[in-house]
């Protein structure tokens, strides 16, 4: 029984709703896999007035925010160097590619497949190229989050053969 208003929607952040977002949870244990909230909106803030591409979503299960999403683009490998960390590589796929950048969802509301219906949502997204063309999708985690592994698996999502040069997350791939 999955009415309209109980469907998973993004939602830009904006001022009247990321207050709301700062406050989602992941579990405690689940901590080291993903960056606060807040952090990552000011990585976004930092990152937009620098010249790039960030955005920001909520996931709303009706008008009730459950998740997180953030979503980059990287228009060629000369941009990807320019924000590379130091000693960092910037690997084939950072070029005209999406980034998965952030992706949680909230302690309460985890274990009910709102995790994969919001990959599909930000795939869906991805694929209208709404900052500019791209070959790839690709994203990173901890090596030990085995949810997250398994699930962008389940999507097409391929690991890189060999973890990139400056890299401690797993970097993993989907062709558009």
């Amino acid at each position: 029984m999955n009415s309209d208003n109980k469907k998973l929607r993004l939602e830009k952040v904006n001022m009247d709703n990321w207050i709301p977002l700062v406050r989602l949870k992941v579990k405690r244990d689940q901590q080291s896999f993903v960056a606060s909230n807040v952090g990552s909106l000011a990585e976004a803030y930092v990152a937009t007035i620098s010249g790039g591409y960030p955005q920001p979503f909520g996931i709303y299960r009706g008008d009730k925010p459950i998740g997180f999403l953030m979503v980059g683009y990287y228009p060629s490998l000369e941009y990807a160097k320019k924000y590379a960390e130091e000693g960092e590589a910037t690997p084939y796929f950072m070029d005209k590619s999406y980034l998965i950048w952030r992706f949680m969802i909230d302690k309460k509301y985890q274990g009910k497949g709102y995790g994969k219906e919001a990959l599909q949502l930000a795939l869906d997204y991805v694929r209208t190229f709404p900052v500019g063309e791209a070959k790839y999708c690709w994203l990173s985690y901890e090596p030990e989050n085995e949810v997250a592994r398994n699930l962008y698996r389940s999507f097409g999502f391929v690991e890189a053969e060999k973890l990139p040069e400056g890299w401690d997350e797993i970097p993993a791939v989907l062709e558009l």
